[in-house]
């Protein structure tokens, strides 16, 4: 089974998760600029987060034959922050980087003004720049939330099929799959969406413009169950075909639209540094 999760913050994880996610079959994976869990209080903050996204995290992941790319924004919740608006003027900068597949995660947490013109500009960058987008749905009032996504998102004149809309559940999957948007669902332990309630939306919308994550953080999550979606997937009677292509052909479709995308040279050896024996080449000094 190979996997590509196309929406988790290594960021947050250990080189451990790494390796057990290399060793169930994750090859690729996005990782979307995301709220760290307490303010930043500056733009430069975030220079440097994005700037480890597309830098160190790639060379962490190598290390263990996982591809990664990212995606980069002004999140949601610190977009009502005026300390982090000027993140706005830095984006263009970050969003011609090769390691780049996509603008995200945008959209909406508690739908405010400053949301909503946060969400409107980062439409017209990725316009800008042709490059999808991936769009946070609000954790609180989901449907009219995910309205108002499609509202903004058919305001910007961005291609739907260049857009996915993530964090999906029961009640908005078919609003989201009849707007011509793709479809993301983040798999968690607690929350959102489990192994088996995505079967069963499978077995109902099929498996086109599907995509599963993991949406692992520093918050109670799991990056192994994009693995166990595949494997309850079996269980209930879908094909090898139909689980590579939610777990691999999909987002490798989606964000391949990007014209980024090189998923060559994927079967790497992990490394491991003969000098000090940790499993993270030491580069420099």
């Amino acid at each position: 089974m190979r996997i590509f999760d196309p929406h988790i913050h290594m960021t947050s994880r250990t080189t451990d998760d790494y390796e057990r996610m290399a060793a169930a079959g994750v090859r690729a994976v996005v990782e979307p600029s995301f709220w760290l869990g307490q303010p930043r209080t500056s733009a430069a903050s975030f220079t440097d987060y994005f700037d480890s996204l597309i830098g160190w995290e790639p060379f962490r992941a190598g290390q263990f034959g996982v591809r990664h790319f990212a995606t980069v924004a002004l999140n949601p919740k610190e977009a009502n922050d005026a300390r982090c608006r000027p993140v706005l003027d830095l984006l263009p900068r970050y969003l011609n980087k090769d390691a780049v597949v996509a603008v995200g995660e945008i959209g909406y947490d508690s739908m405010t003004p400053e949301e909503d013109e946060a969400f409107a500009a980062q439409l017209a960058l990725a316009v800008a720049h042709d490059l999808p987008a991936l769009v946070h749905t609000p954790h609180r009032d989901k449907a009219r939330g995910c309205e108002r996504t499609l509202a903004v998102v058919g305001e910007s004149g961005i291609d739907p099929g260049r857009v996915v809309v993530d964090h999906l559940n029961e009640v908005t999957v078919k609003l989201v799959r009849d707007s011509g948007c793709w479809l993301g669902f983040s798999i968690y332990p607690d929350t959102k969406m489990t192994p088996s309630r995505m079967v069963e939306l499978l077995r109902e919308y099929g498996t086109e413009r599907m995509l599963v994550n993991s949406a692992a953080d520093w918050g109670r999550s799991d990056p192994l169950l994009t693995r166990a979606t595949g494997e309850a997937m079996l269980r209930a009677g879908f094909s090898d075909d139909d689980v590579d292509q939610v777990l691999w052909r999909n987002p490798v479709e989606f964000y391949g639209q990007s014209g980024r995308l090189d998923l060559s040279d994927l079967d790497v050896t992990a490394a491991v540094d003969p000098q000090t024996g940790n499993s993270i080449l030491r580069g420099g000094s």
